[in-house]
């Protein structure tokens, strides 16, 4: 009887770690979410399940070009997944040809699907705080992002983590 109660116990007590580290896991190493909507075409589409590292961006900082998925400021239960444009400190400025400048240097990246036609918030610049970053969504004609009043400048505390594989439909490395 001693050894069968000894043995429930460990049992239990093995279930608990395995919970535990599950838990530990999902919230502060990786996480799924869900794409909802074409703003991040080409790279992700309208319901792409999408894994998170929450753990990178805590010990190192995001670098431009990043695809971040961060909670929107106006509604805690909305994600928002973007590209990481603009990094803490810097001043960005879109003209009206969709060219995109960091601190008046033109920004050499090809991630956008196509010209962009509205430069929003970010055609006078902005200049980014030491904790803010100025992202877009890859459809940029077509996505709710820094330009946009309501998103504006993304804090570090929003940011849940970098979206670095791609579940389904195809699996593979977020580029």
């Amino acid at each position: 009887m001693k050894n069968v109660a000894k043995s429930l116990l460990g049992l239990v007590l093995y279930i608990l770690l395995i919970f535990g580290m599950a838990f530990l896991l999902g919230h502060f190493v990786v996480g799924q979410v869900q794409v909802d909507g074409p703003s991040m075409n080409d790279t992700l589409q309208d319901q792409d399940r999408v894994l998170i590292n929450k753990f990178t961006y805590r010990v190192k900082t995001l670098d431009r070009f990043d695809v971040v998925v961060f909670k929107y400021a106006y509604d805690t239960d909305t994600d928002y997944i973007k590209r990481v444009i603009g990094l803490p400190g810097e001043t960005v400025r879109i003209d009206r040809d969709g060219n995109i400048y960091i601190n008046e240097e033109l920004l050499e990246e090809n991630y956008g699907k196509e010209v962009m036609l509205e430069p929003g918030i970010a055609e006078d610049g902005i200049t980014l705080g030491e904790d803010e970053y100025f992202v877009l969504g890859d459809n940029r004609n077509n996505s709710s992002d820094s330009r946009d009043p309501d998103v504006g400048a993304v804090s570090k505390n929003q940011i849940k983590g970098n979206a670095w594989l791609r579940l389904q439909p195809e699996f593979g490395l977020i580029r």
